[in-house]
Formats: C-alpha cells, sequence, structure tokens
C-alpha cells in the first residue's frame, strides 16, 4: 500500500498489527511520531501531510520490525513510566505500569522517613531509583545490578532526570555490593518460572533472559533476596518486592520464614491482583 500521506501510513501499519497487538492504532501512531519527531496529537491534526520516500521506506522498517516481535520500546529507545519518559535498550527489562504499585508504596514510606537510606535491587534501566528520587527530593539511595550494561543505561536515565548525583550505582548481585544497611529496600527481581519461559509472547521474550527467569517456581532470586536481607535491613526499615499475581501467597510465606517478627503483608496492584511483597522488619 502506497504510504502517501499520514493517514495511509496509518491505515496500513495498524492493519499489518492487528494479529501482533491488542494496541495495532496506538502503536502504529506512536512509530510514525518516533520517526517524525512530533506528538500523536500531530498526527490527528495532520492525516492529509506528505511523507516523503525515505520517511516512508523507514516507517515502514519499524512497523515489520514490530510485526516480527520486536518490542516498541526497543525500537523507539524510550517508554513512559511514573510520569517520566526513560531510554531502555534490549540491555534492560522494559518498564512495565504493574511496577508503578510499588513505587508508589515506596514513597509513601520515604515520606514518612525523609532520612532513610534506600536501595533499589536489580535497577535495570534504573526506572524504579530515578522515579523515587526525582519525587523525593531528600532521597539519596543505592542502585544494584549483575549487569554493567543494565548500569550504563540506568546511569543515562539518572543524568537525564539531573538525579545521577544522588544514587550511587553499584555492580553486583543483589544484595551483595551493598556497603552498609538500609532502611528501605526495593526490587523487581526476576520472577517468571523456567516453565513458563515457552508460553511468553514473543516480544516478551526479546528482553533480557535473566531478568525474567528464577527457577522453578520463580520465586528463587525471592529466596536469595530475603535471605541476604535479614542482615541489611535495619529494624524498624521496609522491604518492597514486586512478585507475580500468583505468588503472594508463596512469596508471603518465604518472608514470614526469613523474617519471623516481620510484619509482612502483600500489595495489590490497581487490577487487584496481587504485586508487591511487604515485609516491616521489627
Amino acid at each position: 500500500m502506497p504510504l502517501d500521506d499520514l493517514a495511509a501510513a496509518l491505515r496500513w501499519a495498524s492493519t499489518l498489527l492487528a494479529p501482533h497487538t491488542a494496541r495495532p492504532q496506538v502503536e502504529a501512531e506512536m512509530l510514525l511520531a518516533y520517526l517524525l519527531h512530533q506528538p500523536r496529537a500531530y498526527l490527528w491534526a495532520h492525516p492529509e501531510a506528505a511523507l516523503t520516500p525515505q520517511q516512508a521506506a523507514d516507517y515502514a522498517a519499524c512497523v515489520q520490525r514490530r510485526v516480527a516481535g520486536e518490542p516498541l520500546p526497543y525500537i523507539t529507545g524510550q517508554i513512559e513510566f511514573f510520569g517520566l519518559t526513560f531510554t531502555v535498550t534490549p540491555d534492560v527489562l522494559i518498564p512495565r505500569p504493574e511496577t508503578e504499585t510499588l513505587v508508589e508504596a515506596a514513597l509513601d514510606w520515604v515520606n514518612a522517613h525523609p532520612d532513610a537510606v534506600a536501595v533499589d535491587v536489580g535497577t535495570g534501566s534504573g526506572c524504579i531509583a530515578v522515579a523515587l528520587v526525582a519525587h523525593a527530593p531528600s532521597l539519596c539511595l543505592y542502585a544494584t545490578d549483575i549487569s554493567s550494561a543494565a548500569l550504563q543505561v540506568a546511569r543515562v536515565n539518572a543524568e537525564r532526570r539531573r538525579v545521577a548525583e544522588r544514587i550511587v550505582f553499584l555492580e553486583g548481585d543483589l544484595l551483595a555490593p551493598l556497603p552498609e544497611p538500609v532502611d528501605l529496600i526495593v526490587s523487581n527481581p526476576p520472577y517468571v518460572a523456567d516453565a513458563e519461559w515457552d508460553a511468553l509472547p514473543l516480544s516478551v521474550k526479546q528482553e533480557p533472559r535473566f531478568a525474567l527467569l528464577s527457577g522453578a517456581d520463580g520465586l528463587d532470586a525471592i529466596r536469595r533476596l530475603l535471605a541476604q536481607a535479614q542482615t541489611r535491613l535495619r529494624p524498624g526499615g521496609l522491604m518492597l518486592v514486586e512478585i507475580g499475581e500468583r505468588q503472594g501467597e508463596a512469596a508471603q510465606a518465604l518472608a514470614q520464614a526469613a523474617f519471623p517478627k516481620a510484619d509482612v503483608a502483600i500489595l495489590p496492584d490497581l487490577a487487584g491482583k496481587d504485586r508487591v511483597l511487604a515485609v516491616v522488619s521489627l
């Protein structure tokens, strides 16, 4: 189909994307807006605007990449999370709306404990760490990741939001590189069971496997994190860990075993699904 103008290009792309995404029109618009360096509103206001042959070719190539299963944020190189724009690459997990539940719970606690020392474990793109310090002006925190490539992306995002001076990036496994105990631990660790890999959408399989899979029941990383936190979480501190929607009961039992005297709860996301393990150390 000729991609002579914006309206024609969007019709073509939406049709092609329909079998591959639940939001074909939205994704078609996002890709075209990205290529034109314009907001999506520009597309709606100027449907008759012409595309150059090069723009049409570039757009067709991007749409074909999406059809082939490449996640849209890897094509555009960015995604919105907690009201902020983050750079993402195939080296990091793509931030998801469900994780905002963890950020909101952490900010509520930080507002009541402004002098807290915090750590974001497995920071990836840095979306949690950057969102926290961007919305809590007095907060400084550590951010750890086992991947040096991921830490490079996280630093880019921290610098983009001008908060890099309040985040100490540490390379290592979970809490291992942490130089001191902390008051707040936040983490979105891997929590997909190994056997679930084949059933994941093709686009999800393009993300770092080590950031998704976590053993037979998907809880291996959470087990190790809880074990390390026993000596790294200060009395009265809070630990918030994202979990899968069917892992609430098992995660709560693991936390209670690791912290017998702690208050342990499962926080739901906006859809009412189990999403965050909360442990208040006593």
